[in-house]
């Protein structure tokens, strides 16, 4: 009977940090993943890193996505893009990041964004309305 293998098993000891980060789904595309991290949007234990830099499980990672803040422990490492179930296996969230973004999230339900509900252009009806109250 074989036991089950975890991703640090048959892992190579590193890998760059833009792959990692396409894989483990933080971003869609790897060019999207070296683009955060050029953007200083990535840092590696707490200094800013370069797409290549190497990846090993044990490394803590501070992953800004869009409104979200994510800071990981690397648990694993893989080449290839797997369903998002396995993604979430290559890292654990710290503590101090669920609590933060459990409070971000209680936030934005409390307090939304003003203009979050709107989309696309304004309608005929709606520019008239503009037009009326900048006129007044």
């Amino acid at each position: 009977m074989q036991d089950k293998s975890t991703f640090a098993d048959h892992s190579p000891p590193g890998l760059r940090l833009d792959k990692w980060l396409w894989a483990a789904r933080f971003f869609k595309t790897r060019t999207l993943a070296t683009d955060a991290i050029a953007g200083g949007k990535v840092h590696w234990q707490g200094q800013r890193a370069k797409p290549a830099r190497e990846v090993r499980v044990g490394d803590e990672l501070d992953i800004d996505v869009g409104e979200q803040r994510w800071t990981v422990i690397v648990r694993g490492l893989s080449a290839q893009r797997r369903p998002a179930p396995e993604a979430q296996l290559l890292y654990e969230e710290t503590a101090a990041s669920l609590a933060r973004r459990a409070q971000l999230l209680e936030q934005r339900k409390l307090a939304p964004t003003p203009g979050a509900t709107l989309k696309g252009r304004p309608t005929k009806r709606d520019g008239r309305h503009i037009r009326r109250f900048g006129a007044g």
